[in-house]
């Protein structure tokens, strides 16, 4: 075995209470465990978290069921189609290495960082975002889901309506609802949010806060269309409303995508913007920095919510972000990734094309990570999903996209989170399988030779 077998061995059984390991001594095995002491009673719980009060206006139940189905690890020999994060192989490893290491030897990168984040990583995102946007209007959070649980708990007191797409990313939906807030569905095209549809909400329910993902959007893939952003602009305004804008994906753009729309906090002087982007995706899931950017009084409370949250980012966090966005390897790798999710993109449209041509796919994104499928009428999710996984292959189911009842049955196919166009390739051969395993629908038919 090799050392670091050993080594991993050892820490095992470490954690497991197992071994002693004593520097410059050796491993040695831990004394007998004692019996573990009897269980208590915790029954009394369920009283204490369902007991709402009248000044409740609505459960208090948190379901993060459909943020945790992209966020599990898949069993061994399980491809991931319905990860939300990049594959090993396509994230910049040695570059986040060394900028981690360089960070760690800058002037004062152990000390308290300031609270609104080091200034020369809020004027990069302000940068970034383009506009007027300047870095005093720039918060660093962690994370793009903790500066949307920070902007809807600024916007929004418990118990009012928020406006979301439909269908819209799950994590938003669960972040609403565990700060009390009832969201209501906004139907989205292949350009994106329909304005007309929108300006009902609001005058409907009164809401003051609309979330959207005007670029890439997730799941659909959708851009909002040129014509449409100044019109979402003007109907949020003239409600009286703010705009959450998330901008998860600009980094995961596609090597055909063209020339991308400017975020809407660019083009919004009124302050109806509350623009938040992250540099997760195009990096780690473990490199949690993002930027939560508002104009007007909104920014001090969204301050103050972050502040009394977190306190701040860690520094040397910070830190690293800076050193990567400013090193010569982070160009380099957004284009390498342009290309190679353009290319697993074509390979799994292909692959659908040919073994699944009855799942509808009404939009081929040009970025981001994953298509939308429609399923055909009369196809289960629970049963297609559940099928696939005994094939070996993960999938995301489509309900947990919408807040109100969905008109149709999808599912939701990422093509980042495997190793390449082989897995890819594999997997929706795994998925004509499970789709076979479904009766009484079209999917029980062999493929069509094309």
């Amino acid at each position: 075995m090799s050392p670091v077998t050993v080594s991993r061995a050892l820490a095992q059984l470490a954690a497991e209470g197992l071994v002693v390991t004593r520097p410059g001594a050796g491993a040695f095995r831990a004394r007998p465990r004692t019996p573990a002491t009897p269980a208590g009673d915790t029954s009394w719980q369920e009283v204490a978290l369902s007991a709402d009060g009248a000044a409740d206006l609505v459960p208090r139940t948190v379901d993060a069921s459909g943020v945790t189905v992209s966020l599990a690890a898949p069993a061994p020999g399980v491809l991931e189609f319905n990860g939300g994060y990049l594959h090993p192989s396509l994230q910049p490893e040695r570059a986040m290495a060394a900028a981690l290491a360089r960070a760690g030897r800058r002037p004062g990168a152990w000390t308290r960082p300031p609270l609104e984040g080091l200034p020369e990583l809020r004027e990069w995102f302000a940068r970034e975002i383009g506009g007027a946007v300047t870095a005093a209007e720039v918060l660093v959070a962690a994370g793009g889901q903790s500066a949307l649980a920070t902007a809807l708990r600024a916007l929004a007191p418990p118990g009012t309506p928020v406006l979301v797409e439909s269908p819209t990313y799950p994590g938003m939906l669960a972040l609403a609802r565990a700060a009390g807030l009832r969201p209501v569905p906004v139907p989205v095209d292949p350009e994106g949010v329909r304005p007309d549809l929108l300006a009902e909400a609001f005058h409907a329910t009164g809401a003051r806060v609309f979330v959207c993902q005007p670029l890439f959007q997730n799941p659909t893939g959708a851009v909002l269309a040129p014509a449409r952003r100044a019109e979402v602009l003007r109907i949020a305004r003239e409600a009286g409303a703010f705009v959450v804008e998330d901008d998860f994906v600009r980094r995961l753009v596609h090597a055909d995508s063209g020339p991308l729309p400017r975020p809407l906090a660019a083009d919004d002087p009124d302050g109806v913007v509350v623009h938040v982007g992250s540099l997760t995706k195009a990096t780690s899931p473990n490199f949690r920095v993002s930027a939560l950017a508002a104009r007007g009084p909104v920014l001090e409370r969204l301050r103050a919510i972050q502040v009394v949250d977190t306190f701040f980012v860690s520094r040397p966090l910070q830190e690293a972000a800076l050193e990567l966005v400013g090193s010569p390897a982070w160009p380099r790798h957004l284009r390498a990734l342009s290309a190679e999710l353009k290319t697993r993109r074509d390979a799994m449209t292909s692959a659908l094309a040919r073994n699944l041509p009855e799942l509808a796919l009404p939009y081929i994104p040009s970025g981001g990570y994953h298509l939308w499928l429609r399923l055909p009428d009369g196809v289960e999710e629970s049963a297609l999903t559940a099928a696939a996984l005994r094939e070996g292959v993960a999938l995301t189911p489509g309900r947990p996209y919408f807040s109100a009842e969905p008109p149709a049955a999808h599912v939701r196919l990422s093509f980042a989170a495997v190793a390449g166009t082989g897995e890819i390739a594999e997997g929706v051969r795994r998925l004509r399988a499970a789709c076979a395993q479904v009766p009484g629908n079209p999917l029980a038919a062999p493929p069509r030779a094309l």
